[in-house]
């Protein structure tokens, strides 16, 4: 996962992370990254499986900010609090059933 310019996150897949790494820094790596210039390396995980690695990266496309920064800082056993549904209405009545 890199951090880009304007603080916006961007996560992705790679079998090299140095040369991947290296195109988004040239300006050679995504629209949103290409567009926030410079970029950071804030997170990573590694699988031998690219098909598994693929998953876990749409899996994490799809988290919220606060989500994605709880698993860059390392804060693992607050990810289920995070995934919980806080909209007003689902979170109203959760709270009420407790």
């Amino acid at each position: 996962m890199l951090e880009c310019s304007d603080g916006s996150y961007y996560t992705g897949s790679t079998i090299d992370l140095d040369k991947r790494l290296s195109e988004h820094e040239d300006g050679r790596g995504a629209i949103h990254t290409k567009k926030r210039l410079p970029v950071k390396l804030v997170y990573f995980e590694e699988y031998q499986s690219i098909a598994i690695a693929f998953e876990r990266e749409k899996q994490i496309q799809g988290w919220s900010r606060a989500k994605k920064e709880a698993l860059i800082n390392g804060e693992f056993e607050v990810l289920p609090t995070l995934s919980e549904c806080q909209n007003g209405t689902h979170y109203k009545n959760n709270k009420e059933k407790e």
